[in-house]
């Protein structure tokens, strides 16, 4: 059985700590799992997740911004996720594609279906079963991202708060267009709680996939 579950959310809505939870209880299960992120999760993919979070990048165009993520993520697929996919294994991913859709959509403005297009290029297909989507509002996220980083800001960190606003309203607007594939969870509340409505929703997936 192979399934495929993405973390969305704002910076600092607790993805990171929330998906390394999900995949220790998921090894607890007997579960083959994969954890990895993106931008990233290869050695390619580092490379390009240095030069795109860079704040010397500042002159970088939105074009190229995505065309470095998409690229990142066209590696990815082929080298890690989708191996593990074909194993029947599960795997837990920190941003996706969606990630392209709130940010460079919504917080930058690019043509959505445009978007909609690399990504389904880059990714040769592969959608996730389940997006599990922590929302917190965009101030209060930044703020938990700078403290958990003592005040250190990537590019994307730096941008302005309307533009984080606009990336936490796309994904609240995707979300709204197949509520059926994401998972809206309030990260404001305890990470205990938190981490045990994360796991009902994603029993009902493995549920479904057996």
């Amino acid at each position: 059985m192979s399934v495929f579950i993405t973390f969305e959310g704002p910076d600092g809505s607790g993805k990171t700590t929330h998906l390394k939870l999900l995949a220790d209880w998921l090894r607890d299960q007997g579960y083959d799992v994969l954890e990895t992120r993106e931008p990233g999760g290869t050695a390619i993919g580092e490379r390009v997740r240095a030069i795109v979070l860079d704040r010397a990048s500042q002159e970088m165009e939105a074009t190229t911004e995505i065309l470095l993520f998409s690229a990142a993520r066209a590696q990815h697929v082929g080298q890690i996720i989708r191996p593990h996919l074909s194993r029947g294994g599960v795997v837990l991913c920190d941003r996706y594609a969606d990630s392209t859709l709130a940010y460079q959509g919504y917080g930058r403005g690019l043509d959505l279906p445009t978007l909609r297009v690399i990504n389904a290029f880059a990714t040769s297909g592969l959608r996730p079963a389940l997006i599990v989507y922590l929302d917190v509002p965009a101030a209060e996220g930044l703020e938990r991202r700078q403290r958990a980083k003592g005040g250190e800001w990537n590019r994307l960190d730096a941008e302005t708060l309307a533009f984080h606003q606009r990336v936490r309203s796309g994904y609240l607007s995707l979300a709204s267009e197949e509520p059926h594939r994401w998972a809206i969870i309030n990260a404001a509340r305890p990470t205990e709680v938190v981490q045990q409505e994360i796991r009902e929703r994603v029993k009902k997936v493995l549920t479904a996939a057996s």
